[in-house]
């Protein structure tokens, strides 16, 4: 994995300004710490931080190729799973390739296809490709949105980045939030509209879509959509499938020319990929390293709830144990966490998922000590319908985001002025019949599982991007590749399809799932409820939280003071907290990430200078 950026620009000659593009490469240093380069010519310039996973020679970038006529230029960002059947494909339409990276072999497809070239691809990836003699940029991401990507254009002038960062290390890029980038932190939140770039004029091309800019204009386009059509195999054909589709995925994801383990929480989801990966392993007569996080006191503090039934100790044990794997645990200490809060917004470059992002950006800096990519088992929900709002009614009818469903009552946090500028209920449910007007239907489907197909899509394409951009910016914060097999494209397709009876099977979260698993894990585990990411439970983080927060809220230059209500937040905090719930936010916030989320707005806008307008 790697960060990358470039300039484009038709009138001005940007080969004479490598300073600016210095700058803007250094911000993406921690994505790719291993190496860095430059190409520049008279109207494009690119730069690239590389962290090396596969062939150390012979993947150094920007990578310049010669194709008869044509001279193509590549900075690329990513991993593709499908290597060894592109490249026979390739070389039997007669080209020579000179590495086995990857890189060299998304030029040469784009030689080959032109802006065709994304749909041959498997993996995970951003990327652009200047073509010297036709003076053009092509941009494309991967599919389903795993590496990051955006852009920013104005007058003659095209810039790209794989941050935010990045483009705001440019003289001319500014941090100038308007009312909608305001509605999309404060309404939205971190499931961020795609496309929405928050800062005025940063716009993020769109997973599975490309870019093409040439002198005469600019256009975007679709290269890969959800396609809806009648599921044909019966249910032990589908069965089967599905643990044909995962396995395969795991095993392309496996491959890697530097050290690679898991992410295991005894949870379903990432338990099955380090049972595949360790009899892999097996195989090769290696052994398998695994990792999971916990925090300083929750083996006293932990108690059951509704989203998180028991602790995950006990489960990550058992699998260790039950794979043989070489376990790592790391322990995440309050002080810390609390410490990381900051750290984790200027990974992400925006407020997120307060000690959620932060506990990954931790437990991301401690593997990176033992491997440099994992797999994880992020998406596995969204893809099998394995959250609480794919199964209580209430949840699955409300007219709105599932997470999102009760925007009204945590918008009394937001001051009376906030609250008239942005109308966020208004626009959060804009946003809604957007996503809905954008879901591919199927003829004669009936209204229950036409709305099922609706769930699925909110989830696979506004809530999924959220966990993916949470898990690509704490881990590459540390140059640490994460991988998700669930995120696999043929994978998703295949699922999307199966009818909710079969997804539910046996009436359980991920029946399907856990069907496919069968004999692949212990009994215990494939059945166990599911049990989202690991928060903290030690009283300790809230009260550093609720007072770091109410001092922000005492600062008169702290520029949060007039987005939120002081007096209902003073208020609030002045209860006892320690019994206190807020439902409204269910799984996506409790009362510690409420105090927690207000240090990193307060942080983002000092930090990144934002300027509201």
């Amino acid at each position: 994995m790697c960060g990358i950026s470039g300039w484009i620009d038709r009138e001005q000659n940007v080969s004479q300004i490598r300073s600016v593009l210095e700058q803007m490469n250094e911000t993406l240093v921690c994505r790719g710490p291993d190496a860095e380069g430059y190409w520049m010519s008279q109207h494009a310039a690119f730069s690239h931080r590389r962290l090396i996973v596969i062939d150390p020679e012979g993947g150094t970038q920007p990578m310049v190729r010669r194709y008869g006529e044509r001279n193509l230029v590549i900075t690329y960002n990513g991993e593709l799973y499908n290597m060894n059947e592109l490249t026979q494909k390739l070389k039997s339409l007669g080209y020579t390739l000179y590495t086995r990276s990857d890189t060299e072999l998304i030029l040469t497809a784009y030689a080959e296809w032109g802006v065709k070239c994304a749909r041959h691809l498997n993996g995970i990836f951003a990327f652009a490709i200047w073509d010297e003699a036709e003076q053009s940029l092509y941009m494309a991401r991967d599919r389903i949105g795993v590496k990051p990507f955006f852009y920013t254009q104005k007058g003659s002038r095209l810039l790209f980045a794989s941050e935010l960062k990045t483009l705001l290390a440019h003289p001319e890029v500014e941090p100038v939030m308007d009312r909608e980038g305001l509605a999309e932190v404060l309404a939205i939140g971190p499931a961020r509209t795609p496309g929405h770039g928050v800062f005025r004029g940063i716009q993020e091309l769109r997973p599975g879509h490309w870019l093409k800019w040439t002198r005469e204009n600019l256009r975007i386009h679709p290269y890969w959509q959800l396609e809806s059509k009648p599921h044909e195999d019966d249910m032990h054909t589908t069965i089967e499938k599905v643990r044909e589709l995962f396995t395969d995925a795991v095993t392309r994801q496996l491959v890697s020319d530097v050290p690679v383990g898991t992410m295991l929480s005894g949870g379903l989801d990432s338990s099955a990929i380090s049972a595949c990966a360790a009899r892999h392993f097996q195989g090769q007569g290696e052994t398998l390293r695994t990792f999971s996080v916990d925090y300083e006191g929750n083996d006293r503090h932990f108690t059951p709830n509704e989203f998180q039934p028991n602790s995950d100790a006990p489960w990550v044990k058992r699998m260790s144990e039950f794979l043989s794997s070489r376990h790592h645990l790391v322990t995440v200490d309050i002080p810390v966490l609390v410490h990381a809060l900051k750290q984790a917004v200027r990974a992400r470059d925006l407020p997120g998922m307060a000690d959620v992002d932060a506990s990954l950006l931790l437990f991301c800096k401690e593997i990176k000590n033992h491997a440099t990519v994992v797999l994880s088992g992020e998406c596995a929900d969204e893809v099998f319908g394995g959250y609480p709002w794919f199964h209580r009614p209430e949840m699955m009818n409300a007219d709105t985001f599932p997470w999102a469903r009760l925007v009204k009552e945590r918008i009394r946090f937001f001051s009376p002025d906030v609250i008239e500028e942005i109308q966020p209920e208004a626009y959060v449910r804009r946003r809604y019949q957007e996503a809905l007007e954008e879901v591919p239907r199927l003829a004669g489907e009936d209204p229950a599982e036409a709305r099922m197909r609706e769930m699925f899509y909110l989830n696979l394409t506004r809530w999924m991007p959220t966990l993916l951009d949470r898990k690509d910016r704490m881990s590459m914060a540390v140059g640490l590749e994460v991988r998700v097999p669930f995120c696999d494209h043929v994978l998703v397709e295949y699922v999307w399809n199966i009818p909710w009876a079969m997804k539910k099977m046996d009436d359980r979260e991920k029946g399907l799932l856990r069907r496919a698993l069968k004999g692949v894990l212990p009994e215990d585990v494939r059945t166990r409820k599911k049990s989202p990411y690991p928060k903290t439970h030690n009283p300790a983080y809230l009260e550093a939280v609720k007072n770091e927060a109410l001092e922000i809220l005492t600062e008169n230059d702290s520029p949060i003071v007039p987005l939120v209500n002081v007096k209902e937040l003073c208020n609030f905090a002045a209860r006892d907290l320690s019994r206190e719930h807020l439902p409204w936010f269910g799984q996506l916030m409790n009362v510690p990430q409420l105090f927690a989320y207000l240090i990193q707005l307060d942080t983002w806008m000092r930090e990144y200078r934002v300027r509201l307008v």
